[in-house]
């Protein structure tokens, strides 16, 4: 066999050796399977394992730019540090992984780290901040008309409104959300202990302890979210402003031999202290008083002392962070020494080729000079050149053929684009009008005090939402435009139905005021959609939509 064959055998055998075995470490399930260990490891609370998985696999995917893998990763290690207190650092996780869903995921993935980034807030008692997160998820969710995070979000939104002390918003919150939250039990049990304290805040002490008895009942699991001793309170709260602290004492014992934390501990002396000041045994309230004063001072021990374990846990991490770099390094240097071998086999084959190639080439010419007679050579040019100016002639006669048929059928797309544009900027038309009218009969006092007429008016309102005519304009805007959607889909697989229905409006060059009012939304919502297309396609900074759908 000859030399150089045997050396683009070796070049071929390492190629596969070293690519072979970075692909396999380096694959999306090697990176999802770290983020499943991660998580797990979390909810043993083997918090520094689980740190370290999820580093791994947010490296891992931060540098092949898989950006779900990225988003939960990032997520998850927010939510390591928020199971342990330190909720600055779980903020600034949190904060970054709402980034990457903004920029590169579906709004799903953002309403659920908004969510998150909520909850901290409101552990943090900063309501106002809580309340806006939770909003923005809960616009998210229904934009994506995702009926069970709906009433989450809507129940959230109604317990930070509790908390702050806006009750009537509170209570409205909630009572959209319970509704909603039907096909999930546990989250409707929620939605309803927080209706019950609500009554409570508003003092209707006996209602909200008859409810919360009633759901107590129908709990199934008393533990999921605390959702018993939530209830419990309740009890125990309304019991003592109706006055009957003996009743009051024996829910708050009940709480107590559950066995609650010590931050629960810490709210049942409030409520202890708070029956003997009502029932005027100061003694005792001042006893539990003290009990509130010493839980507060454990707690902080525990906070502290959990600071210390923070502390440690970001040494470890930021450790295995500095070691994951050094072995990057060195697989780098490898890389470059590896690269070079390959780049000297291939350069030394090909000069090897190129001799023998100028070699036989060489032979070859000589041979026809010897064996050929230079009049037939040039008769044998001649004709050629005669075929090749009729062969050329020919060709351009196609072209100009073709460019014409091309003008032909650019015109007829354009002049069935510009029948299409006007049918849907008359449809835009009657919608406008249909709804000018609506809003005009639901102004008015008399008629919307009619039930039969505002029921009308909905209907009516609800039918200027729905897609009955989508169908018939995708087909006859395919027909024209020589399938573009489908070439778009094959080049951008991630768009979504409402996507693609906006990018055939922009591709026949509707304005953004024509397709907000098509689309029965904003003008800025419509830009802002056009901007989350734009980073989803992808686009060069200096190519706007429009021209490049053209070129596709």
């Amino acid at each position: 066999m000859p030399k150089n064959k045997i050396n683009i055998k070796i070049a071929i055998v390492l190629l596969y050796l070293f690519f072979g075995t970075s692909a396999t470490a380096n694959t999306i399930a090697h990176c999802d399977s770290l983020i499943k260990q991660g998580i797990d490891a979390m909810w043993k609370k083997d918090y520094v394992h689980s740190l370290e998985l999820l580093t791994e696999a947010r490296n891992l995917a931060e540098k092949n730019r898989w950006y779900k893998q990225l988003f939960l990763a990032t997520n998850n290690i927010g939510a390591n540090y928020y199971s342990r207190l330190d909720y600055g650092e779980a903020l600034n996780y949190y904060l970054e992984s709402y980034n990457i869903a903004v920029k590169e995921l579906e709004p799903t993935s953002e309403m659920v780290v908004l969510n998150n980034i909520a909850i901290l807030y409101s552990k943090e008692e900063n309501y106002e901040k809580a309340r806006l997160y939770f909003k923005k998820a809960y616009e998210i969710a229904k934009e994506n008309k995702d009926t069970i995070k709906i009433g989450l979000y809507a129940m959230n939104l109604g317990n930070v409104a509790n908390e702050s002390g806006n009750y009537t918003e509170a209570r409205r919150y909630i009572l959209e959300s319970i509704p909603l939250l039907k096909e999930a039990p546990e989250l409707a049990l929620m939605a309803q202990t927080g209706l019950a304290e609500n009554d409570l805040l508003l003092g209707h002490a006996t209602r909200a302890r008859e409810k919360a008895q009633s759901l107590y009942k129908e709990v199934n699991n008393l533990n999921f979210n605390d959702l018993g001793q939530s209830l419990l309170f309740v009890i125990a709260k309304a019991y003592s402003k109706e006055g009957n602290y003996t009743e009051a004492i024996n829910t708050i014992k009940t709480l107590l031999a559950n066995k609650p934390n010590l931050e629960a501990k810490k709210s049942i002396y409030e409520v202890y202290a708070d029956i003997y000041t009502r029932s005027k045994l100061y003694d005792r309230a001042l006893a539990y008083k003290d009990s509130v004063i010493r839980a507060e001072g454990e707690l902080n021990k525990i906070k502290n002392g959990r600071q210390f374990e923070n502390n440690r846990v970001k040494f470890e991490i930021q450790d295995y962070k500095n070691q994951i770099a050094i072995n990057e390094e060195k697989l780098s240097a490898e890389r470059k020494l590896f690269y070079y071998i390959i780049a000297v086999i291939i350069a030394i084959v090909t000069i090897i080729i190129l001799i023998l190639r100028n070699l036989s080439v060489k032979h070859k010419q000589k041979q026809l000079i010897a064996e050929s007679n230079q009049n037939a050579m040039a008769l044998e040019l001649e004709k050629e050149k005669n075929e090749n100016l009729l062969l050329e002639k020919q060709i351009k006669e196609r072209e100009t053929t073709a460019l014409l048929e091309q003008e032909r059928l650019k015109s007829e797309i354009e002049a069935r684009n510009r029948k299409l544009s006007a049918k849907a900027l008359y449809l835009s038309g009657r919608n406008e009008l249909i709804e000018e009218i609506l809003s005009s009969l639901s102004s008015t006092t008399e008629l919307a005090k009619n039930p039969s007429l505002s029921g009308h008016i909905k209907t009516l309102k609800s039918h200027l939402k729905t897609n009955d005519e989508w169908d018939s304009f995708i087909t006859h805007f395919e027909e024209v435009n020589n399938n573009f959607l489908n070439r778009l889909k094959e080049k951008h697989a991630n768009l979504t139905a409402n996507d693609v229905r906006f990018i055939a409006y922009i591709y026949m060059n509707l304005s953004t005021k024509e397709i907000a009012s098509m689309l029965n939304i904003t003008a800025e919502a419509c830009r802002k959609r056009k901007e989350r297309i734009a980073t989803k396609m992808q686009l060069p900074p200096n190519t706007t939509l429009y021209d490049y759908l053209s070129a596709i």
